[in-house]
């Protein structure tokens, strides 16, 4: 049982890969007359919150505050960071559901090298446990640990008072077989580079009615890399490249009281699978989704086949909006030292129907902040079910100054 379980979670992965090949027919499906039509990728592990605080928050991260974690969210938000220097450290037990050793950890860390300039990298590493590879017989014909790394550097710069941008490039390594021959052919891992862009506002000065009000905008585009692929004759992959719109508004209802509201946008720049002629192939609705990454990026906007109406025609607006995932939070801060979260993520039922609350908390101890997170699907028996969180930040300038002090 446990083997079935862990294939079955293997299968999550490779299925994302599979499901990509830009030959392949749309997945159909019956959702009160809705058409199932999902966008895959290669790596998902790419689009997964890391970090506890975002994650409480709906994993709407974009423009939260800085803090060591930002690379994730956009590096350009480095640059508004107000520690000199830090580290943190995330765990996240993956589809715990499904079986007990998948997991998830992330590393980052931050410096400042000038006034107006910080530097940053990351380290992300996904394990999904020890499979048994079998043959159609039920032979064992080996083992293997899947994993995926992605090795992050980036650098952020303020523009002004208020404005600053970041870019960070991305090593990614994949190795979800250990070589073993797939259907007769030998597999292999799959490796890519990419690259983020991004920007961060951030105006502290303003009111709403008697309270100090800072809001917060970010924009990035992340991601941006070759495409991947596992074995010599299998069409190669798109990576999840993301356009990411965020939004933050924190009200200081006191000098020790505040509220931040969060609202986040994003958009897979992925082609949308079309729909195809079952005997000749031809694309009959959208666009051709076996592209090159720049073409891919520029006709996601606009490629989906559309959403079948009642008169026959086709909506490619109203199936191009429900490839938007909407997510938001609100965190409630005491004295900057503790914090309690929750948070909503939604995405439409015919592109993934990830639907889900998030509940979350954080404590700083002089130079350790502490966060927590929980998920708590809106449907039962969802692999994501009980997914925690788990953050530990360390600030080093804060560390030098209390030695300082002593």
């Amino acid at each position: 049982m446990n083997k079935l379980k862990k294939s079955a979670a293997l299968l999550l992965f490779i299925g994302t890969v599979a499901g990509s090949n830009t030959q392949a027919q749309i997945t159909v499906g019956d959702l009160n007359g809705q058409t199932i039509n999902t966008i895959t990728t290669a790596v998902p592990l790419l689009m997964i919150t890391p970090d506890a605080r975002a994650g409480a928050l709906g994993d709407a991260g974009g423009a939260m505050s800085p803090d060591a974690n930002s690379i994730h969210w956009g590096a350009a938000k480095l640059a508004n960071i107000e520690g000199t220097s830090g580290v943190s450290l995330s765990y996240i037990p993956w589809l715990r559901n499904l079986v007990p050793d998948i997991n998830l950890g992330y590393l980052s860390w931050y410096k400042k090298m000038k006034k107006r300039q910080t530097i940053g990298g990351s380290l992300r590493y996904f394990s999904l446990g020890n499979i048994i590879f079998t043959d159609i017989v039920g032979n064992t014909v080996g083992q293997f640990n899947p994993n995926e790394f992605a090795i992050d550097f980036a650098y952020a710069r303020q523009f002004s008072d208020r404005w600053s941008g970041g870019i960070a490039m991305r090593y990614i390594y994949s190795n979800l077989t250990g070589g073993i021959d797939v259907q007769g052919t030998p597999s292999f891992a799959g490796q890519t580079v990419a690259a983020d862009i991004s920007a961060f506002y951030s105006n502290p000065d303003l009111k709403l009615g008697k309270n100090k009000a800072t809001y917060s905008f970010a924009l990035a585009i992340t991601n941006i890399g070759g495409k991947i692929s596992y074995t010599q004759t299998a069409d190669r992959n798109f990576i999840p490249i993301n356009l990411r719109i965020g939004n933050a508004l924190k009200l200081r209802t006191d000098d020790y009281n505040a509220f931040t509201f969060l609202f986040d946008i994003n958009k897979l720049m992925v082609p949308t699978p079309p729909v195809r002629d079952p005997q000749t192939n031809e694309v009959l609705f959208g666009k051709e989704n076996n592209a090159p990454v720049v073409t891919g990026m520029l006709q996601s906007f606009s490629d989906a086949p559309g959403v079948l109406q009642s008169d026959g025609s086709r909506s490619v607006l109203k199936e191009e909006l429900r490839e938007l995932n909407l997510c938001g939070g609100v965190e409630y801060s005491y004295n900057n030292v503790f914090a309690v979260r929750t948070g909503y993520f939604y995405e439409h039922q015919t592109k993934g129907n990830r639907r889900y609350f998030t509940l979350g908390a954080g404590v700083k101890f002089n130079v350790f902040t502490l966060d927590l997170a929980y998920l708590i699907p809106t449907q039962q028996r969802n692999p994501l079910e009980n997914t925690l969180r788990f953050t530990l930040q360390f600030d080093f300038g804060a560390f030098k100054a209390q030695s300082n002090n002593e």
